[in-house]
């Protein structure tokens, strides 16, 4: 478990400047964490060079990005993209005329997946020609970057590489049941984990979201060495979720989302830093607050974290501006409905005896239950029903407030990083905004 050091003071040193490079270690997408980083190294006048992770053709082949995707994709990032796939994970990979990983999946149903054993022996041979494929792309990428990263530069790697589930029907329709079910229609974290499936599931998180950071590491060491001979530096960052602390009953405590199943790999992610710093490789995994993305909506009641920002901005630095927030929150909800209310509904919902037992950062991630799928679900469909549009939510909103901060205040520890994992929380999240606000 990794020592609980969190962001407390907002950080003043600032490194990089034009001529620097940040290097994106996965593709930019809408919505996410990564888009703050990108943002802040563009107002530092750095130049911003990504890598592709590579798209599939009708037989599952994985290729390089067509010249108009390229073109969009560099459009999007504002820099260059190294056009070699560095897709992660063993799901689509095995020997010759032997089925994937995910081929395998096809054949399960609702009523066998939990007995249904899978050989081992070829899962690994999976996961062995995919870190090999993985790898060898990875040296021709370090190769383009090593051309194209001048002498004396201060360089920002920044992993944003994560997931790692597989896209079939049978596994969609289990993650839906653990996730977002309630009553007849829930499905306990644990069957999947004990389970076959969910053995193979978590292998394949741990290679797309924590193993491929240890790679980037390792495979840079030819040109980290070669940057910090020449004068300049190298810093790795990466993106976690560990839980986060917001104001529960007047005072910042930890909570999490339950379940987070790829919380095993994220704590294998916090693994390859540790080690790296251990090296004397300033590496640091940022663990970050719940918010709203494409890729996290299948989280049901992860958003009911966000509410209690509103009230960190009012703690840390009521102004006019916070009075803003407040307001255009309050824009979104129904006729008679309060923001206030909204957020008493929130402070309920955490001091729920079916919810607090949860907040126990030692057994992180814990398993659901009936009763927390019950609240957290039912609570999460009641507030959304009080927006007046269910597609323009307070939650979404809130979750471009975080963006915006971390953004700032990752780009600044970067610089001059306290250790090898840190958490970001709302109190700090909040000093940032009403300040640069």
């Amino acid at each position: 478990m990794s020592p609980y050091t969190s962001l407390r003071s907002i950080p003043t040193e600032n490194l990089f400047r034009p001529g620097d490079v940040l290097v994106l270690f996965g593709e930019l997408f809408s919505g996410g964490y990564a888009n703050g980083i990108v943002e802040e190294a563009r107002k530092a006048g750095m130049t911003i060079l990504g890598i592709t992770v590579g798209r599939r053709d009708e037989f599952q082949r994985l290729r390089p990005l067509t010249e108009a995707e390229l073109t969009s994709a560099e459009s999007n990032l504002g820099g260059r993209i190294i056009n070699i796939p560095l897709a992660a994970g063993f799901h689509l990979d095995a020997p010759e005329k032997t089925p994937t990983p995910t081929d395998l999946l096809t054949e399960l149903k609702l009523h066998n997946w939990q007995e249904t054993q899978f050989n081992w022996m070829h899962i690994e041979r999976c996961r062995d020609i995919s870190v090999q494929r993985f790898r060898s792309a990875l040296a021709q990428v370090m190769a383009e970057l090593d051309k194209l990263i001048p002498d004396g530069a201060n360089v920002l790697f920044a992993h944003i590489m994560a997931g790692g589930i597989p896209k079939t029907k049978v596994f969609l329709a289990i993650a839906n049941r653990i996730y977002k079910g309630r009553g007849d229609r829930f499905l306990s974290s644990r069957a999947l984990l004990n389970s076959n499936l969910g053995q193979m599931v978590l292998m394949n998180f741990d290679e797309v979201t924590a193993n491929t950071f240890g790679h980037l590491i390792e495979d840079s060491t030819a040109l980290r060495e070669r940057i910090e001979k020449s004068g300049g530096s190298t810093r790795y960052i990466a993106y976690g979720y560990h839980g986060t602390e917001i104001l529960i009953d007047g005072q910042y405590q930890w909570q999490t989302y339950t379940n987070y199943t790829q919380g095993y790999a994220k704590m294998l992610l916090e693994e390859h830093a540790q080690a790296a710093w251990r090296r004397g490789i300033r590496a640091t995994v940022f663990n970050c607050p719940e918010i709203r993305t494409n890729s996290s909506d299948i989280f049901v009641g992860l958003e009911l974290s966000l509410f209690p920002l509103l009230q960190a901005l009012k703690r840390e630095g009521d102004s006019a501006w916070v009075a803003k927030q407040w307001a255009l929150c309050q824009s979104l909800l129904r006729e008679n409905v309060q923001l206030q209310e909204i957020l008493q509904k929130i402070e309920q919902y955490h001091s729920d005896t079916s919810i607090v037992p949860f907040r126990n950062f030692a057994a992180w991630p814990m398993d659901n239950t009936p009763k927390l799928a019950e609240k957290m679900v039912g609570t999460s469909e009641e507030i959304i029903k009080l927006h007046k549009n269910r597609n323009v939510l307070i939650s979404n909103y809130l979750s471009t407030l975080v963006l915006e901060s971390t953004g700032q205040l990752i780009f600044r520890e970067a610089s001059a990083p306290r250790g090898p994992t840190i958490w970001i929380n709302h109190d700090i999240i909040a000093r940032q905004l009403t300040q640069s606000n």
